[in-house]
């Protein structure tokens, strides 16, 4: 990340809602840096964070996009337990990890950490989170503040990370079922002619390459230009 996207970063309320049309807040910045976006797609900054946006950027202020939404007090998602069905849709959905639960289990929101990101409201089958008003009459920045902004990074990133994690150890378990599938296929499969046990065997081995493939970083820029002296 550059200096300037940085900036930009540290600018931003971090409720990692999307609203701005980024999967994130560092997404956004990288965008305002590279000037692809611009300042005022950020509805929790509100007003404030324009202002804050156009001094690192040098550019004047605008109003919000109302394409992005609108300035308003900060909420807190609060679920009704008694509608509950504990499908943990809400739990994966959250970017703080402030939803608690297991499944078939009642949830419940860590009020402290959730950001008003909205982002659980969409995946729930039963309609049985609501968001409240918790700041009253006070909007954007007023609302919010950096020691809230920055434990919400905080918690956003080992969440990140904590995703990455667990997706790279599933595709491991089922890299290492493949290969162990691939190693003796007649015995893990019910099938017996040799016909289909290779055409199986050629799915599997693609899906193998596949995997492998995505997971290898490719050739640098650098490296892939060829270089006439």
């Amino acid at each position: 990340m550059t200096s300037l996207a940085a900036s930009i970063l540290a600018a931003l309320p971090q409720t990692q809602c999307t609203r701005c049309g980024y999967t994130d807040c560092a997404a956004y910045a990288q965008a305002l840096a590279l000037g692809t976006a611009g300042i005022n797609q950020c509805p929790p900054g509100g007003a404030q964070g324009i202002e804050w946006l156009a001094d690192i950027t040098g550019q004047a202020p605008v109003p919000l996009n109302p394409a992005h939404g609108t300035e308003g007090p900060r909420t807190v998602a609060f679920i009704d337990e008694a509608w509950c069905i504990g499908c943990t849709l809400c739990v994966k959905a959250c970017p703080t990890d402030a939803i608690i639960g297991s499944n078939k289990l009642m949830h419940t929101v860590i009020e402290a950490y959730c950001t008003g990101c909205e982002l659980c409201l969409p995946v729930c089958p039963v309609d049985c989170i609501e968001l409240e008003n918790v700041t009253g009459s006070a909007t954007g920045w007023a609302a919010w503040s950096r020691p809230q902004a920055n434990l919400a990074q905080t918690r956003y990133e080992f969440h990140s990370y904590r995703s990455k994690r667990d997706k790279d150890e599933n595709d491991k378990r089922l890299e290492e079922k493949a290969v162990l599938k691939l190693s003796d296929l007649s015995s893990h499969s019910l099938h017996t002619d040799p016909v289909i046990l290779d055409k199986k065997r050629a799915v599997i081995e693609a899906a193998l390459a596949r995997a492998r493939a995505k997971r290898s970083p490719g050739p640098s820029p650098e490296q892939s230009t060829t270089r006439v002296s």
